[in-house]
């Protein structure tokens, strides 16, 4: 049956989500606060509409895509709770830190709403295919009608734990990816140096001890995985700036825990001069090219 949707940020990610909620039949209201967004949304079957409150207003559920954590819970408190039906499910697909995560959960508990924190992973192209990872925390209770509302949108959607888990896993799963993405890139390099063919590197890491998603889904050097952002400059994809983003929540989780993840550290150093030398537009797997020495090879955005 099709479901009363309100979609709150149409980027990079946003868009394609919300496309695929009205291309599985259900009636998407979105909202962004750029019309160029709000244009594509419409062309791929959403209603565009004025407002949050517009959007919210006789919604089933509610899914927010926003920035940072101080956007979701400016939205959440000031035009989605009280202005949607106390009977809408509400889910926040955001990257934000924990603590916010938890903050607007028990703001929705207390406005009588089911709230999940329902980050994902995937990337452009996974959110463009329905072919997204979801990390949903949430009342346990709450979990079947969740997961049955991201459905359209996912291949596979896991209950982290009660409100939060989500964005500590999406936040420990991302640092992981950081770490072997430079790993990666370290290991390319250092074997052209030594006279190896990168492709041919390839063939040998990906059935080897070293195999990891960054090697046999996303390899970074031109070729061997003809969807990978390499095969494009490095356009599109998950931008170095996301990829710094995530990288900063994790370490300032660890200082709150009082973890020690110096891999997690030094990563999110080399995405930050990756970053600042003008890059944060590029996918991150081009930090290969200033790991090689390179740079000149990659145009900014």
């Amino acid at each position: 049956m099709a479901t009363r949707i309100a979609f709150i940020g149409l980027g990079n990610m946003g868009g394609g989500m919300a496309a695929n909620q009205a291309k599985a039949g259900h009636a998407v209201a979105a909202f962004d606060l750029s019309a160029a967004a709000l244009g594509r949304a419409q062309a791929a079957g959403c209603t565009p509409v004025a407002s949050v409150a517009e959007a919210v207003r006789d919604a089933e559920v509610v899914i927010t895509m926003l920035p940072a954590g101080p956007h979701v819970l400016q939205v959440y408190s000031e035009q989605i709770i009280g202005a949607a039906p106390s009977s809408a499910l509400l889910l926040d697909c955001s990257t934000i830190d924990v603590d916010t995560a938890r903050k607007v959960a028990g703001l929705a508990r207390e406005g009588g709403y089911a709230f999940a924190d329902a980050p994902v992973s995937g990337g452009t192209m996974a959110a463009e295919a329905g072919t997204l990872a979801f990390m949903v925390g949430c009342d346990e209770a709450d979990f079947a009608r969740i997961e049955a509302a991201l459905e359209p949108m996912s291949r596979a959607t896991f209950r982290a734990g009660d409100h939060g888990a989500g964005q500590a896993a999406k936040i420990c799963n991302n640092m992981i990816l950081g770490i072997t993405m430079l790993g990666t890139c370290e290991a390319i390099a250092l074997a052209e140096k030594l006279g190896l063919d990168p492709v041919k590197f390839f063939d040998i890491a990906a059935k080897s001890s070293g195999q990891s998603w960054s090697v046999t889904s996303y390899y970074p050097w031109p070729g061997p995985v003809p969807t990978a952002p390499s095969n494009r400059d490095y356009d599109g994809g998950f931008a170095t700036a996301m990829m710094l983003k995530d990288l900063k929540l994790a370490q300032d989780a660890a200082a709150k825990a009082g973890a020690s993840t110096p891999l997690g550290a030094q990563s999110e150093a080399l995405f930050q001069l990756f970053d600042r030398l003008g890059y944060g537009g590029r996918d991150f797997s081009g930090i290969l090219q200033m790991l090689r020495g390179r740079l000149e090879d990659l145009p900014r955005p």
